[in-house]
């Protein structure tokens, strides 16, 4: 817009309109191309506006439809919503806005086409694929006119995986189980929420804390437990936190199992004592819809002059056990040596063929024979008396 003597003038694009005002009063709506207006008092003004794939802001169109309400119906697409309703607005078959209840908007339909296309949520509680995939599209396209993304405020969207139970509450009711996968809700005028719970197996880790056994030994025991939901629907209601709840449940069992037993029998007994625990604990959740399957006592930690006593028991025990154990070898051992020499005494051909067994052990451990005749005697003499021995052998 220039003004130049008297003269107002402006050039409006092909992807403009223009409204012109006289004394701030709206008279017409300029087409595209060049306007000039005599205006020697400047009574007049014009307003340009883009078109293409905009909205007319919600005052100037409160203006312009009571300035001119022929021209509404050939410029623009007004949406208005009910209660309970959405509406979802397409620039050139590509969505771009979602117009929650109670709204009235109006989108410049001269250079643009615009759909739109209305949903019925209070009747709809869950969003079909094909909606859900154009309020994907809003959310990447334009923003809305109040500054929030298209589809913050009026879906719920979650995904379940195969390993979860998808739980569907609304206005705090449980309404259904969900099934794994992709699920989104309406929102308007109501409340949704979807509680996702593994079904998988999980490890707690219950940590060592200070008790005392019976008799008046402080210790410290941790456990580890598996536990798995069976019953998500039970589980929800009866547990809020599953894994607090069992760890507290697990820690008032092994106190009063520790409190109820000496040292030695917690030391002695740990299958005892784990039997003990998963009984107790499988009898407190089997109704509400938890399933522990393992739990055992991991580490039993004593105090450190404790733990040096029991260091000393153990080694005197097995020092003990060894001497045992070595005296029972010296017997079975004499009592061999005695029923060998009970068989030399009763064979003598026993006993010699020992002692050659013996004298072959010594040989083979002498590296030369030196054999000595006496002095003035040959190998011929020398001969002659082994001879003579052997024969004195014999005989």
């Amino acid at each position: 817009m220039t003004r130049r003597l008297m003269m107002l003038s402006a050039t409006v694009k092909d992807d403009e309109r223009a409204f012109l005002t006289r004394n701030g009063r709206l008279t017409r709506v300029l087409e595209p191309g060049r306007h000039r207006y005599f205006d020697p008092l400047r009574k007049r003004e014009i307003e340009t506006h883009n078109v293409v794939r905009a909205e007319l802001p919600a005052d100037r169109f409160t203006v312009l439809k009571t300035a001119l309400p022929e021209v509404i119906g050939e410029l623009f697409e007004v949406v208005e919503t009910r209660g309970g309703e959405i509406a979802i607005v397409s620039f050139d078959g590509r969505p771009a806005h979602l117009v929650g209840p109670w709204q009235l908007r109006a989108f410049w339909k001269v250079a643009t086409r615009v759909d739109v296309e209305r949903i019925d949520v209070a009747s709809h509680r869950k969003v079909e694929p094909r909606h859900l995939a154009m309020v994907e599209r809003a959310k990447q396209g334009f923003p809305l006119v109040s500054g929030l993304r298209a589809g913050a405020t009026y879906v719920a969207e979650t995904v379940v995986e195969n390993h979860e139970a998808g739980l569907l509450y609304v206005e705090g009711k449980l309404v259904e189980r969900l099934a794994p996968g992709r699920h989104a809700y309406w929102t308007v005028d109501r409340k949704v929420e979807v509680k996702r719970l593994d079904l998988r197996p999980q490890a707690v880790e219950i940590t060592a804390q200070e008790m005392l056994t019976k008799d008046r030994i402080s210790l410290r025991v941790t456990l580890t437990a598996l536990r798995r939901i069976v019953d998500p629907e039970r589980a929800v209601i009866a547990v809020t936190d599953v894994d607090g709840w069992l760890y507290r449940l697990v820690q008032f069992a092994i106190r009063e199992a520790v409190a109820s037993r000496t040292l030695d029998e917690v030391l002695s007994a740990k299958s005892v004592l784990d039997a003990e625990l998963r009984d107790y604990v499988r009898e407190r959740v089997k109704e509400t819809g938890i399933e522990v399957t393992e739990l055992g006592v991991k580490d039993v930690i004593l105090p450190g002059e404790i733990r040096e006593l029991v260091n000393k028991v153990v080694e005197a025990e097995r020092t003990a056990k060894a001497n045992l154990i070595r005296r029972q070898e010296e017997t079975a051992a004499t009592r061999s040596l005695l029923n060998t020499a009970k068989l030399m005494e009763e064979n003598p051909l026993l006993l010699r063929l020992k002692e050659l067994e013996s004298l072959e052990r010594l040989v083979e451990k002498v590296g030369r024979i030196d054999l000595h005749a006496g002095e003035g005697q040959g190998l011929d003499a020398l001969l002659t008396k082994l001879v003579r021995l052997k024969a004195n052998e014999t005989a």
